[in-house]
């Protein structure tokens, strides 16, 4: 069985910055994909960023530049970076790949982000 555990999230002003991570753990042969989402109260959970194992990267258009995702073995981050309210949610870590004999695609428990003066 793979866990992933978040981390990092919190209280930030407008115009702040935190940086998100995200590890999993267990017996995992390969990696595929590790991406972030996030989910506003009365709101849909929704795609911010995602990279697989080549490398490439896609981000939600709201990003803006703002949002870096990058990966180290089998940890994701995720960097914020001039946060503003509308990005208040609370931010999920999804991870995607193949245990011995068996795909898997696990979720974090997800971590708050609150953005606020």
């Amino acid at each position: 069985q793979v866990q992933v555990v978040e981390s990092g999230g919190g209280l930030v002003q407008p115009g702040g910055s935190l940086r998100l991570s995200c590890a999993a753990t267990g017996t995992i042969s390969s990696i595929n994909a590790m991406g972030w989402y996030r989910q506003a109260p009365g709101k849909e959970r929704e795609l911010v960023a995602v990279t697989s194992t080549s490398g490439d990267t896609n981000y939600a258009g709201f990003v803006k530049g703002r949002f870096t995702i990058s990966r180290e073995k089998n940890t994701v981050y995720l960097q914020m970076n001039s946060l503003v309210p509308e990005d208040t949610a609370v931010y999920y870590c999804n991870i995607a790949g193949t245990m011995p004999w068996l795909p898997f695609n696990s979720w974090g428990q997800g971590t708050q982000v609150t953005v606020s003066s």
